[in-house]
């Protein structure tokens, strides 16, 4: 049957408004936006870290796109508040990951991490990283599609005590923790290694979280008489209270602390009794000037206050996540779980811009490298005390 002149123009025209809608198509796919989604603890017993995180996200995928992004593709953001409430959290996820092609993604807790992780697994879209540096995470073949931006909490007792062991070789060393499972995660494994690295744990004190009258637990830390005491598990409270009521009976342990109570603010609000407080940190301070850190003149400049090291844990969680795409894309592959986490894994002696002293390394699901800083009340400021340690 011929096919009449109506009907080849027809064609014509079919075809042509094929081809100007095959066209955009192929532009879009080329140029779609690498999202990273969110659960960000804006509110809650966590938003003091979460306002930090999110700004510190936010300015890293700004100051990328202004540069013309990755490889022709913008990065968008795209947070929801969580509370902090797992349930809230895993809503977010599900809101997020449903109205977005998302590639990466920020959990604001390690029990989120735990849930979602058969999630990241099923579908395989996105590698994620977060707030939580507990050492279960730390699990390649556990978490795949995870990270941690830092050292797992046993790496960082292992920073804290190679440190002690250094500067005062067979020290006696008590653990303080609070009764819960960020508290407890890494007690046991650092008390063998404490061992191995000939130091001593003459006591460990569980306290319940947030414990206002601990009296009784510092008559027993004095009794063990110990050379260093490192807190655990907590952010501030009853650190304080155990370090004026030990000076008041006077113990003459050094105090110390782990990443979430060692944010300069936090130290600050302990007042007298926090001179002289140590703690570990996988990043410069946001007024440590003592190196060049072009990350940190950056951050100055956009923000000439105080920003916290949550805000530092948020951007470099940004330049890594980005670090990975552009290296997935670099590669010709697509932004799959596994192929992120295999461009992330790729990073050997990698320069985060001076956030961290040295260049990095990712081992495993972590980065294990840290610093050793003290508390001046006099500045007002966090003062290293040791080189950057390195696992």
């Amino acid at each position: 049957m011929k096919s009449s002149p109506v009907s080849k123009g027809r064609r014509a025209l079919l075809l042509a408004a094929g081809a100007t809608l095959v066209t955009p198509l192929v532009q879009a796919q080329a140029a779609e936006d690498i999202v990273i989604g969110g659960s960000i603890p804006m509110t809650g017993v966590f938003a003091f870290a979460g306002v930090g995180i999110n700004a510190g996200i936010a300015d890293y995928v700004k100051i990328v796109n202004d540069g013309g992004g990755v490889k022709g593709r913008k990065l968008r953001y795209v947070p929801e508040d969580t509370g902090y409430k797992v349930d809230v959290s895993v809503a977010a996820f599900k809101k997020i990951t449903s109205q977005n092609k998302v590639n990466l993604y920020y959990g604001d807790s390690t029990a989120f991490s735990k849930t979602i992780n058969p999630e990241l697994d099923r579908t395989g879209n996105i590698l994620m990283a977060g707030a939580s540096f507990a050492t279960e995470l730390n699990d390649p073949v556990k978490y795949p599609n995870q990270f941690l931006v830092g050292p797992d909490y046993t790496e960082m007792f292992g920073i804290l005590l190679r440190h002690i062991a250094k500067e005062k070789p067979g020290a006696k060393v008590a653990f303080v923790y609070s009764d819960s499972e960020f508290g407890r995660d890494p007690i046991d494994s650092s008390e063998a290694l404490a061992k191995k690295l000939g130091l001593t744990v003459p006591i460990k004190i569980m306290t319940p979280a947030g414990s206002v009258d601990v009296s009784g637990e510092v008559i027993k830390l004095r009794r063990a008489a110990p050379d260093y005491t490192i807190f655990h598990g907590y952010i501030l409270a009853p650190i304080p209270e155990f370090i004026t009521q030990g000076k008041q009976q006077g113990m003459t342990s050094k105090w110390m602390g782990t990443f979430w109570t060692m944010d300069s603010s936090t130290v600050m609000k302990m007042g007298e009794a926090g001179d002289g407080f140590m703690g570990v940190m996988p990043y410069r301070y946001y007024y440590d000037t003592t190196a060049k850190s072009p990350m940190l003149d950056k951050i100055r400049q956009l923000h000439p206050d105080y920003q916290s090291t949550a805000y530092i844990q948020g951007f470099l969680t940004a330049m890594l996540f980005t670090e990975a795409a552009k290296r997935t894309l670099n590669a010709n592959k697509e932004l799959s779980g596994k192929n992120l986490k295999a461009a992330l894994d790729s990073i050997k002696d990698f320069d985060t811009g001076g956030l961290i002293g040295v260049p990095i390394t990712i081992k495993g699901n972590s980065i294990p490298v840290g610093r050793v800083y003290k508390a001046d009340m006099k500045a007002q400021k966090m003062v290293a005390a040791s080189d950057w340690i390195a696992l």
